[in-house]
């Protein structure tokens, strides 16, 4: 039988390791560089957004009033070196710091990146595995931190941004990240889901 994850032969390099840590001082966002990266089920302790349930936020107001105890999908924010490198060049900006965009894991080669299926897994070295939650649509706040950073040149962050924010991811396997750490990728084995597909209505 076909595991329902399939493994496929891309693997995603660690690049950078960062923590967001509140309060952040006059920024809107900002990450703090980190050598190593435990992580357990309740995600990374010194994230702000680590822990095993989380208060929802606008992303899901269709389906929760905001500040409702939900299960932490977002403890880790993902990113693609190729895809900041894109963003600093839709940008205008010679030097990029994944510190601007509060990302936790720089990784770099795997492509689409930002695209990868909801559910896809991404397993370490020692076994540590994040699951992807789904595309991370960019906000405002990167863009008011790399404007203070770069003297304003950070204002059309969210529109260069689409479609390259990354990913939000929770952590399904603990374990250890470093720099270096190549991670493989796997994807759901099914089809897109189609509106229009009734094979399944009973008769």
């Amino acid at each position: 039988m076909m595991p329902a994850l399939i493994p496929t032969d891309h693997y995603g390099t660690v690049t950078w390791l960062g923590a967001q840590r509140l309060p952040v001082e006059n920024l809107a966002i900002r990450a703090e560089p980190v050598a190593e990266m435990p992580l357990t089920l309740a995600g990374f302790a010194e994230e702000s957004h680590g822990g095993l349930t989380r208060p929802s936020c606008s992303r899901v107001l269709a389906l929760h009033p905001r500040g409702t105890a939900i299960r932490n999908s977002r403890q880790l924010c993902l990113v693609s070196a190729e895809e900041m490198a894109e963003v600093a060049s839709g940008l205008g900006l010679e030097h990029w710091d994944h510190a601007w965009v509060g990302a936790s894991v720089v990784l770099s080669g795997i492509p689409d990146f930002s695209h990868l299926p909801p559910s896809s897994r991404l397993q370490g070295p020692d076994g540590v595995t994040l699951v992807v939650d789904m595309l991370n649509r960019p906000c405002q706040e990167p863009a008011v931190t790399i404007a203070k950073a770069t003297g304003g040149r950070g204002k059309a962050f969210k529109t260069v941004a689409e479609g390259r924010r990354g990913v939000t991811a929770w952590v399904e396997r603990e374990g250890m990240l470093r720099p270096g750490d190549r991670l493989r990728l796997f994807i759901p084995d099914q089809r897109a889901w189609s509106e229009s597909d009734h094979s399944r209505t009973a008769q």
